[in-house]
């Protein structure tokens, strides 16, 4: 079933791997998760969603379970080895140097961007909202990298696309207000509002950084049913997981 799935198309080294799930797979969660939902806070039968956390270990031969993180659209960099902690780390994004850990985005619209150092010595994995992407997210992952950005690869995944993120005017002055370019990122919709393109903030943001090997993008979580939507389902709607991690060989 994980044919469904995607496997991003970049030049990683061998010794790191990443996946990104779709709502479809060996899950069992009903409607309206149906079925592969990994979100434990989504309102999902808890069972289901341990049921599904662990078919995805097992699916995708992982080396540890998942590192996942406790999100809330900030900036705060977890830097996590294999070994699972009590509580899940307060972070909206974590790195990693050591072999067989595996770095964990939940996300239903916003964006997960993945990175890898070009010699396979270290990875990281971040949650970019709109709250973080303004806030410093991306460069707060890259500051934490011990790889400099020229020599970082990342890779933008599923989030909900330019055409359908329609947002207010106080969305588009967190960006242009300190970064005029980005009113690029912008179109002008019905009054007061902008139509915004996540993937080509999150761009623009690595770029400045210095990072510039940037793949992936082109998807739209609320016009794909294959991926969870918050815009589109509500309260209710499931979680997808983006995954990078080093093999342990």
């Amino acid at each position: 079933m994980t044919d469904s799935w995607i496997f991003p198309d970049w030049p990683a080294p061998p010794q790191v791997h990443a996946a990104v799930t779709t709502r479809l797979g060996p899950g069992i969660s009903t409607a309206p998760f149906d079925r592969f939902n990994l979100g434990l806070n989504s309102g999902d039968a808890v069972d289901a969603v341990e049921a599904n956390l662990s078919a995805l270990q097992q699916s995708l031969r992982l080396p540890s379970p998942p590192r996942w993180l406790h999100q809330v659209h900030g900036v705060s960099v977890a830097e996590l080895g294999p070994l699972p902690s009590a509580e899940k780390p307060q972070a909206d994004a974590a790195i990693s140097h050591i072999p067989g850990t595996v770095l964990s985005i939940l996300t239903a619209d916003c964006l997960p961007v993945l990175f890898c150092a070009d010699d396979g010595s270290e990875i990281g994995a971040a949650h970019a909202g709109w709250r973080g992407l303004a806030g410093g997210v991306l460069e707060a992952t890259l500051t934490q990298l011990a790889t400099p950005p020229a020599r970082l690869l990342a890779w933008l995944g599923p989030c909900i696309g330019a055409a359908s993120y329609e947002v207010g005017e106080d969305v588009r002055a967190a960006f242009v207000d300190r970064d005029g370019a980005t009113a690029a990122c912008f179109v002008a919709g019905r009054s007061g509002h902008w139509w915004c393109d996540l993937a080509a903030l999150a761009r623009r943001r690595l770029e400045r950084a210095g990072l510039n090997r940037i793949h992936g993008g082109g998807f739209d979580t609320l016009a794909d049913a294959r991926f969870y939507s918050y815009r589109r389902d509500g309260a209710r709607s499931g979680r997808f997981a983006s995954l990078v991690w080093l093999d342990q060989s």
